[in-house]
């Protein structure tokens, strides 16, 4: 049976168990039943689930799929992703108007499990529910842009993030947890980008009040690095939520706040945090904070500094082109990125032209893609048949796919020869994933018109 004569319901199952984000998507178009039952009795929402897929989940639910459909067991969807603990599985799952949705005693049960995991511990509750003694095996999981532990023990997984679960409830039911507690509960894991102190973070960026601003602010001369990186993150992070959130009462006191803090911050870590959140502002201060700190000797503040040079659109001057032209031959790679990134949107003079050609063929894949963006997107798109397009080209035959689309996207804008052999080596897009780049776009055009005109 051709694939289009399978019922949309049967496609949508197989799609799910293949994790197959696009042909779920397909189906559900199709008309396929977003809480149709699987081989094993129950809903495919609970496959996407149990299989921490959460693009797979979000898809089901934003069409219809119940989270809160009775199992036989006496559980939900919902239920069970807190239960496994992926913050990004849960929220996916989480649907909308869950306090307006859900009754007390669903809201407290679910309140409760993850309050319970939270408080125990991943491995100590798996530990408890099994029986087993051995340590188990953990894995670090990336989650959309933050980081989690995944632990295994007696034949069950988890992830570990109960913390963000749990903080995400309680602000959705509308529980004011203290801001000490919520800072305690994402300096209390090692790594910044651990969903709990993620959570934590845009939670609070949610509460626009004066006392939670101040409440926060006062972690900035904690003895603790981990304090103090944690309320530049939030100054970073409450800049990303929707604007009416932002406190506006505090802006300028943020930015006047950041610019003495970069001035006198000792800890690396903590400086790298504080120049990102000047880098979401416009304070005039900035370009020269990133030149003072821009051979620092902790390579994350180098970074960060490089991306703020020339922030605001201005020309670069003097004293920024010689500082970029040296980070070019950063030991650091996200540096060297850095300066390619930064050299996208400025002009493209003979000096960072040949920067960018010498970045091109970098022993570094992340700085090869970020100078053929910069490449692809310059003012050479008449230049067919030089060293720019020769860089392209290379780079249409990396192993990222990214890269090839750069490559091939450069080639295409500049009618080269290439462009034709570049396009076949991109290979399928996948739509979900590159609806929104506009090099995929020109892509897609010119393989619907042939690939004949301008080349």
């Amino acid at each position: 049976m051709a694939a289009d004569q399978v019922p949309a319901d049967a496609r949508l199952v197989e799609a799910v168990r293949a994790r197959d984000e696009d042909a779920v998507w397909a189906a559900l178009g199709a008309g396929a039943d977003p809480d149709v039952r699987g081989g094993d009795g129950l809903p495919v929402l609970c496959a996407a689930v149990a299989g921490f897929d959460h693009a797979v989940a979000n898809a089901l639910v934003t069409m219809g799929a119940d989270p809160d459909l009775p199992l036989p067991d006496g559980t939900t969807p919902l239920l069970r992703a807190v239960d496994l603990g992926s913050y990004a599985v849960f929220g996916a799952v989480l649907g909308e108007d869950p306090a307006l949705r859900l009754g007390p005693a669903e809201r407290e049960r679910l309140l409760g499990l993850a309050r319970s995991w939270y408080a125990t511990g991943a491995r100590a509750e798996l530990r408890r529910r099994t029986g087993a003694e051995r340590p188990g095996e953990t894995l670090l999981i990336e989650e959309e842009f933050c980081q989690v532990e995944q632990v295994s023990l007696g034949g069950l997984t988890v992830r570990a993030g109960h913390g963000a679960v749990l903080t995400t409830l309680e602000w959705t039911f509308r529980i004011a947890t203290p801001v000490d507690e919520l800072v305690a509960r994402a300096v209390r894991q090692p790594d910044d980008r651990h969903v709990d102190g993620a959570a934590c973070q845009y939670v609070l960026a949610q509460r626009p009040d004066r006392a939670t601003w101040e409440a926060v602010m006062a972690y900035r001369r904690h003895p603790d690095p981990r304090h103090r990186r944690f309320t530049a993150s939030f100054l970073t992070t409450n800049r990303m939520v929707p604007p009416a959130l932002v406190p506006s009462f505090e802006e300028e006191k943020e930015d006047e706040l950041l610019a003495v803090w970069a001035a006198e911050e000792t800890d690396g870590e903590v400086l790298a945090e504080v120049l990102q959140a000047l880098l979401m502002r416009d304070h005039p201060g900035t370009e020269g904070l990133a030149l003072r700190h821009a051979d620092h000797p902790d390579r994350e503040v180098r970074t960060v500094a490089t991306h703020c040079l020339g922030a605001g659109g201005q020309p670069f001057s003097a004293e920024v082109t010689a500082c970029l032209l040296r980070l070019a031959r950063d030991e650091w790679p996200p540096v060297r990125a850095g300066v390619a990134w930064r050299l996208e949107n400025g002009p493209l003079t003979e000096e960072f032209r040949a920067v960018l050609l010498a970045l091109a063929g970098d022993e570094d894949a992340r700085v090869r893609l970020s100078a053929g963006c910069a490449l692809a997107e310059s003012d050479a798109s008449d230049d067919r048949t030089g060293e720019v397009a020769d860089a392209l080209a290379a780079l249409s035959d990396e192993e990222d796919q990214r890269a090839r689309v750069v490559g091939a996207y450069g080639l295409v804008v500049r009618g080269d020869r290439r462009a034709a052999e570049a396009v076949d080596r991109v290979g399928a897009l996948p739509w979900h994933e590159y609806r929104y780049d506009h090099r995929a776009e020109a892509i897609w055009a010119w393989r619907t018109r042939g690939g004949a005109e301008g080349t």
